[in-house]
Order: C-alpha cells, then structure tokens, then sequence
C-alpha cells in the first residue's frame, strides 16, 4: 500500500483489499520491465501491509494473490507475453494496427498535396513487404518522411532535366531508382535524411552529402545492439556508460538526431532513453554489426578471447551466425535485425551509407552463398513465423526464386493435391500473405488435408476475414 500511496497520494486513506472498492491497474509496458518476473520461483504473498520487493508485489498482483478483487491491464509486445502464465489471463486483445484503408488515410492526412500523396501511396503498394509494415503508425511516419523528401526533389529536378541534354536526362532517369522499395533501403534513407535535417539545423550545414559522426553511430549502435540482445527497449544511464558514451553529453545524440533516439525523464528512476521505435534499434544494431566487421575484422557475435583476437571474420560468416542466431529465438526478438543486416549486406543499399559503410561486398559470391545457406534452413523444423520471416531476409537480397516457383503452381492450379516440402509450403504462406488483394476468404480445403497444412498456413487463415 506504501507503493500505491507514493505514487497515487489521492488514495491514502482508502482500504483496497474491501471488495467493493472496484481497483483497476494499468500495467503499461511489460516488455519495458527490467525485473525477472518470476512466476514459479517468487514466494507468494498476500499481504499488502508487509514490505516486499518489487518483482514479489506484481507477481503476486498479476496471480491475484495481492488484491484478489483488483482488475489488471497489461500491455505489452508480444514477445514479452509469454512471461504471463496462462491461467492468469481472463481476456487477450492483439491491436492489429491500420487497416489497408487506413494505411491510404494516414498518407492523404500527413501529406497535403493531395497528387504527392497519391504517388506516396502507389509507390508503398508496389513493394508488398513496405505496405504490409504500414500497418505500424511509425512506419507509416518513416516512409512519408522519405519519401515526401526524395519525391519533391525529383520533382524540383524535372524543369531543369527537360532543359539539360540527353547525358543529363539519363542520370535524372537512373535516380528513380533511388527510391526504396525494400525496408533496408527505406530505413537507409530515412538515416541520412534526418542527420541531414540534423546538420542544418544545429550546424547550419547545407550539403547534398552526409558529414557522418562515425563514433556517434558507434556508440548508438553498441547500445542498440547490446540491449537488442537482452531485449530491453528502454535504457538508462548505466547502459550508456556501458556503451562509452558520456551521460552528460546524452542530449547532443538525441539532438543529433530527435528522431532516431530520445531522453526522458522519469518519476523515480531518472533519466531514460530509448530510439523512437524498435525497428530503428534494430537497424541501427544492424549498421553497427557492418561497421564492427568494418574496423574489428571480427563478428558481433564473436566474444573476445585469446584464441580469436588474431582470427578474421568475413561478411558471410557474419550473416550465417545472424541467421542462426535469430532461428534459435523463441520470440523472433532478431527477424527485423536479420532482414537489415542482409540487406545492408548489398553494395546497392552501402552506396546510400557511402561514407560510412566501406562497400566490403563487392562481388555476388557471398550474396549466392547466404541466399543458399537461407534456403537450406526452410528444410529443418521451423516455426510458421521464422520461415515466413526467412522469405522477407530473401526479399531484402533480391531473390524470388522460392516465390516464383510456387506462384506458377498457383496458376497452374497443380497445389491442391500436391506433396509439398517444408520450404514450399513456408512459400505458399507467403505469397498468400503478400497477396495484392486483401483476404477476404482463404479456401483451406483446397489444398490437402494434413497436420502440416494447417500448421504452414495458420498465419494466413488469421489474416483472412473468413476460413473455408
């Protein structure tokens, strides 16, 4: 009660534990939680006068053990969900996010012009796996704000282009290409453009070029990558310190860029930080995993020894330990690091980080050598989630070849009574699910009846509005 109080002063005085005083708690956050949340280990209490420690009280709160007649809503990611036991959940809501519909209404709100809006939106639908990920708010801001930006510069090109000769017509041509259409190029993008914003806003610097603070996106990236792993979203001073970076001079990163990472302050445990949004952690651990290789000659996932100070790490054992490393995950805390750090892997989106990234990868050998290491992995026991993931780290280095095989089943019609392997069936799922139409109705029946059908497509029977 002495916690409640100190935070909640209006309910000193109030008995609690009578069961008509209707208590609710809103616990916002969970995956936040730095506490270990032992269920099965913590003792039970039940006494709200007694002191305990603060993992004890919301275990015992959450069990219904401390206020039995208290209600108790939890937020959380849902890769935190699963430290909840389940008898102690009653109902469990999942926010899905924009509706296609919505995806378009953001777009025409944020952008005014209204034809710039609608060559946004065209652009986002032409690449599936960028308007399924529009279905995150911030995501939706994140390609806006690039796009906008690349969009109304071409524009601003176009009279000088029709006035230039055919050399110069040709360059503005080849500069559409610059427009994402994977999410490492998009983040990319998203990158420099705010440290651009950055420098001419703090350093009154206008240049068409990046000016990068390699040590700054160092240290950003240690702490992104480090508390990536411990799967921990907000960080605190001593994180920081860890990571070499002076708490003192914290705000010169935020304002370096406000909208990559930010500090606030708390109530009771001071000053804390966190990036805008997990995916921009996750790409920044994933730039700082190039750029570790870069200078160290080493892998992230190497920890230092004797035995391997003098040894030298290549890109393509970094990106196979990535790979394992994220299939070994129970909650897929590593799918988006491991779809960016392939495709930052390409000589095509390090150009864009050109001045930061060294263009390591300068041939097609460790490209063919990870896309076949990938495709071996779809034959051994994987779940539904990290297969179909494996197809968006196959989209990010440009390889459809899975895809396309099963999109000429599809229209041949021959999939209905086929034996599929596991790699096909995890194909199926996802062009099903990188359909261009939305599901309305999925005909399970279809396909043959078994245990592994329905294991395979259960991601795409939920997407659909209605199952036959």
């Amino acid at each position: 009660m002495d916690l409640i109080t100190q935070f909640f002063p209006e309910t000193k005085g109030l008995n609690l534990t009578r069961r008509n005083q209707k208590v609710l708690f809103i616990l916002d956050g969970l995956d936040e939680c730095r506490l270990p949340l032992n269920f099965d280990g913590n003792d039970v209490w039940s006494d709200v006068s007694s002191p305990a420690s603060l993992d004890v009280l919301l275990t015992n709160l959450i069990k219904g053990n401390l206020l039995p007649s208290a209600l108790i809503w939890i937020t959380t990611r849902p890769a935190a969900a699963g430290k909840i036991p389940p008898d102690c959940i009653d109902r469990l809501t999942e926010i899905r996010g924009f509706s296609d519909a919505q995806k378009e209404e953001y777009f025409r709100k944020r952008v005014t012009d209204e034809n710039l809006a609608i060559e946004i939106i065209d652009h986002v639908k032409k690449s599936k796996s960028l308007f399924i990920m529009c279905h995150i708010p911030v995501f939706c801001w994140i390609s806006a704000t690039v796009l906008q930006n690349i969009l109304e510069a071409k524009r601003n090109n176009v009279v000088k282009n029709n006035q230039a000769d055919d050399k110069s017509k040709t360059l503005q041509e080849s500069n559409s290409e610059d427009t994402p259409k994977t999410l490492t190029q998009m983040y990319a993008h998203f990158l420099r453009f705010q440290i651009l914003q950055s420098r001419r806003k703090y350093d009154g610097e206008y240049r068409p070029d990046v000016s990068w603070d390699k040590d700054a996106i160092l240290s950003l990236g240690k702490l992104a990558f480090h508390q990536l792993e411990r799967n921990n979203v907000i960080f605190y001073d001593t994180d920081l310190k860890d990571c070499g970076i002076d708490v003192n001079k914290a705000s010169v990163y935020s304002g370096m860029c406000t909208q990559i990472f930010k500090e606030e302050t708390g109530i009771v445990l001071g000053t804390m930080y966190c990036f805008v949004h997990l995916s921009i952690q996750e790409f920044i651990a994933a730039l700082y995993a190039h750029l570790f290789l870069d200078i160290k000659k080493r892998s992230i996932f190497v920890h230092e020894s004797t035995e391997q100070e003098n040894k030298s790490e290549t890109m393509i054992d970094l990106l196979k330990t990535a790979v394992d490393k994220a299939l070994e995950s129970d909650n897929g805390h590593l799918d988006l690091f491991l779809r960016f750090l392939l495709g930052l892997s390409l000589q095509s989106n390090q150009r864009l980080l050109q001045g930061l990234l060294t263009q390591q990868n300068r041939n097609d050998q460790s490209k063919k050598e990870i896309v076949q290491y990938i495709k071996q992995k779809f034959e051994a026991n994987l779940s539904p989630e990290r297969s179909i993931n494996l197809f968006y780290c196959l989209n990010e280095l440009n390889d459809q070849t899975l895809v396309k095989d099963i999109q000429t089943h599809l229209s041949k019609g021959s999939l209905s009574s086929a034996d599929l392997s596991p790699a096909q069936w995890s194909a199926l799922a996802f062009v099903l699910l990188t359909s261009e139409e939305e599901l309305e109705e999925f005909e399970l029946q279809k396909f043959k009846k078994s245990d592994e059908c329905l294991i395979r497509l259960l991601a795409v029977i939920k997407t659909s509005k209605r199952a036959l």
